[in-house]
């Protein structure tokens, strides 16, 4: 499960102890950068509410599964900006990180590198905002797919072919040790439920 509302709104850690106390211990949930991070520093000087987010998120204990980085189109790759910041958040955290950048300029060999040096996987969003987006890249170790719909976004469902397709996929990978997430965010016609068990079932 990805949580979403994250990215609008701080949760008490509190909060999150209390979902990490109603799922089973193999559970795991994926939690989304706030956007005062991502979409309002930009990356830059994001230490404070960085450090109070990791606070809030750490109720989930054990539970806690990918962090999702997910920035905006127009921000451009920047190397000391980037450096720092996903330096910064590794040096916090030994979990699995996602980051979902939106903009061209991180789909290139340097990004690549960085994200592979600091065990982030970068996401694999359809629709793609960007050629490239929709295959998964840098660290090998984490797969994570997000599927908005398409061709129109958070409406439309997948097929059972295409779903069985990405889950060949999916297996593939982790069978050469990578931890594979597919999140469906295709919520608005309430797609996203039958998609999901679709791909459950296999």
């Amino acid at each position: 499960m990805e949580i979403n509302s994250s990215f609008y709104r701080p949760h008490r850690r509190t909060t999150y102890e209390r979902w990490a106390a109603s799922v089973p211990q193999t559970f795991r949930f994926a939690v989304k950068v706030p956007r005062t991070i991502t979409h309002e520093h930009r990356l830059r000087a994001a230490g404070e509410p960085l450090d109070q987010f990791l606070l809030e998120v750490g109720g989930l204990g054990s539970k806690l599964g990918p962090l999702l980085v997910q920035l905006p189109p127009s921000l451009a790759f920047e190397p000391g900006v980037a450096d720092r910041f996903l330096e910064d958040l590794r040096r916090q955290t030994e979990g699995p990180i996602a980051c979902e950048p939106r903009h061209q300029s991180w789909f290139m060999p340097e990004v690549e590198g960085l994200l592979d040096r600091l065990r982030i996987g970068r996401v694999a969003a359809d629709p793609p905002p960007v050629p490239g987006a929709d295959q998964p890249g840098g660290w090998a170790g984490l797969t994570y797919y997000r599927l908005h719909g398409s061709p129109r976004i958070y409406y439309s469902s997948y097929d059972d072919a295409e779903i069985h397709t990405l889950m060949d996929r999916l297996s593939l990978r982790a069978a050469r040790g990578s931890v594979c997430w597919c999140i469906f965010d295709n919520t608005a016609a309430f797609a996203a439920t039958g998609n999901a068990l679709t791909a459950w079932e296999g």
